[in-house]
């Protein structure tokens, strides 16, 4: 017997379940209601092996891309998510993605504060991002810092919805992995001050290199808003201004751009330091 033969049954795209799915695609909805959509595949494996929980599941297999759905959606189900199967055309008004793969989870928002910040006997490494702007940015530098071993993202007066599906889609998912906190400047920057973290704040105002920059100590990169950079705040305050060398006739480059290539000195640094291994790295993702 398939997994898919307990599910319940949606077929209507008039249906009330299938509506208010499609609801909490607007951001007023879905903040009232408090939920993220997670949608296809990668997230939701994301989502399950962060212990992201995942309440409902909507499915439809004619949407289907591979064969390891079914595996996917029994462990999902294990772990209490309630089953929906759901016709293509109720799918496609429920989906984000312009092309579904058929699976679609529901799950809490989940808010948390600097209390809450991993705090390591080892150099810490954190990634600070003020007034950040557009989802999609925001859901590739979360991918950026999963995978050069941030330990945590510190999301400073944002000015985008942390739990947009273009997040969730341009994050592949690593929301769910990656300790994210939403606070204010002055508090994230007195929170670094008292836990020792030494503040980069990334700004084409400065002649310091960032490869001129030691950064195996305890870390936090400080990126800014796309149009405007980094408030005066982070600018006088952190413990040294670095830049990235211009060599063209641009003056800047998208902040989800160089924000990883300012998180991958980073790595290389405690790379070659050897504070840390590129095995260690590739076997826990998470971080």
């Amino acid at each position: 017997m398939s997994i898919l033969d307990s599910a319940k049954v949606l077929t209507s795209v008039q249906n009330p379940i299938v509506k208010q799915v499609s609801k909490w695609r607007d951001r007023r909805d879905r903040d009232l209601a408090q939920k993220v959509l997670i949608e296809g595949y990668r997230a939701l494996v994301r989502a399950m092996s962060g212990d992201y929980p995942v309440e409902e599941l909507y499915v439809c297999p004619e949407w289907f891309q591979g064969e390891n759905e079914e595996a996917l959606i029994s462990s999902l189900c294990a772990r209490g998510a309630r089953l929906y199967r759901v016709s293509k055309e109720a799918f496609v008004k429920m989906a984000y993605r312009d092309r579904p793969e058929g699976l679609l989870g529901v799950g809490p928002q989940r808010h948390r504060g600097l209390d809450e910040l991993p705090v390591y006997d080892r150099p810490m490494f954190y990634l600070v991002a003020e007034q950040i702007e557009k989802p999609g940015n925001l859901g590739a530098m979360l991918r950026s810092a999963d995978a050069a071993g941030v330990d945590a993202l510190i999301l400073c007066d944002p000015k985008t919805d942390l739990y947009n599906p273009n997040v969730v889609r341009a994050s592949t998912g690593t929301l769910f992995t990656l300790p994210v906190v939403e606070t204010n400047s002055a508090d994230a920057l007195a929170w670094l001050k008292k836990h020792g973290v030494a503040i980069l704040s990334a700004t084409p105002h400065t002649d310091k290199l960032f490869t001129d920059v030691d950064m195996t100590c305890s870390t936090a990169i400080v990126v800014g808003a796309e149009q405007y950079g980094l408030s005066d705040l982070w600018l006088a305050s952190c413990d040294v201004q670095v830049r990235l060398p211009m060599m063209g006739s641009a003056d800047s480059l998208n902040v989800a751009t160089a924000t990883t290539i300012l998180l991958y000195e980073v790595l290389r640094q405690r790379l070659a330091s050897g504070l840390v291994s590129d095995t260690g790295m590739v076997a826990d993702p998470a971080h």
